[in-house]
C-alpha cells in the first residue's frame, strides 16, 4: 500500500514513516496542509494519515476539500490529540473514515490501515466512467467508444479504467505499476507492453491515441474528442 502521512510534528511523522516503511509500505510525508492537499490530488494513495492541526490548511478543511472538490475517496485515518465527541463528529463530518487519538501505538495504526484497505477492496467501483466518447462500464466490464465495444486484455482494461477515474491526472510509472501488479517493477518493460496494446486498440477505435506521455514524469489520459 502507498500511504500519505500528513503530520506537522516532525517526531511523530518520522516515527510513522520509519515504522510503516519497515512494514513494507510505500510512504510519502508532508507537514503543510496546502502542499499535502496538492500532493494528494497529484498522486494516488491507498490511505492517508491526517493530523488536524496543520499550517495553512487544517485537517478538517483538507479532508473536506479532498471529498467535495477533488472527488478523492482515498480512506482517511485521522490522528489527533483532539479527543472530544464534537471533534470526532467534525472529523467524520468532513469525510474521514476512522479516528485515532494521540498518543497511539504504531501497531494499532497498522491494524487500522489494514482494516480500511480491506473495507475499500470489498467495495470496488461499480459504475460508469465517461471521458469524451470513451466509456468504462465496470458492471459489464466493457470499454466502448461511442457505440463500439473495444476489445482489451484484462490488464489493459484495468489500466484504462484506472486512468479514466482521474482524467487529466499525470500518473507516474510507479502508480500505474502498483495498480496493475501491486508493486513497482524492476524495469518498465511490462508497463510499456500493456500501454502499447492499449494505445493500439484505442487508435483503432478512436482514430488517435489519447494517452499523452510526459517525458520523465509519466502518462496522462486526455479526452478522446
Amino acid at each position: 500500500m502507498r500511504i500519505l502521512i500528513i503530520e506537522d510534528n516532525p517526531v511523530i511523522a518520522a516515527n510513522l514513516y520509519d515504522f510503516l516503511e519497515g512494514r513494507g509500505y510505500g510512504v510519502e510525508a508532508e507537514s503543510d496542509g496546502h502542499r499535502a492537499y496538492q500532493l494528494a490530488c497529484r498522486q494516488s494513495f491507498d490511505a492517508i494519515l491526517l493530523d488536524l492541526g496543520l499550517p495553512r490548511m487544517d485537517g478538517i478543511e483538507l479532508c473536506r476539500k479532498l471529498r467535495e472538490e477533488a472527488n478523492i475517496d482515498t480512506p482517511v485515518l485521522v490522528l489527533t490529540a483532539r479527543d472530544t465527541l464534537e471533534d470526532k463528529l467534525k472529523g467524520f463530518g468532513s469525510g474521514a473514515d476512522d479516528y485515532l487519538v494521540k498518543p497511539f501505538a504504531l501497531e494499532e495504526v497498522d491494524v487500522r490501515l489494514q482494516a480500511l484497505h480491506r473495507r475499500r477492496s470489498a467495495k470496488p467501483f461499480n459504475g460508469i466512467l465517461q471521458l469524451g466518447q470513451l466509456t468504462y462500464d465496470s458492471k459489464k466490464m466493457e470499454i466502448s467508444y461511442g457505440n463500439a465495444i473495444i476489445e482489451l486484455p484484462p490488464k489493459c482494461m484495468r489500466l484504462l479504467g484506472f486512468m479514466m477515474s482521474k482524467p487529466e491526472k499525470l500518473f507516474t510509472r510507479a502508480e500505474l505499476e502498483i495498480e496493475l501488479w501491486g508493486e513497482e517493477q524492476e524495469t518498465s518493460e511490462r508497463l510499456r507492453h500493456h500501454l502499447h496494446l492499449l494505445r493500439r486498440a484505442l487508435v483503432n477505435a478512436c482514430g488517435k491515441d489519447p494517452i499523452l506521455t510526459v517525458r520523465g514524469l509519466g502518462y496522462r489520459l486526455e479526452a478522446s474528442d
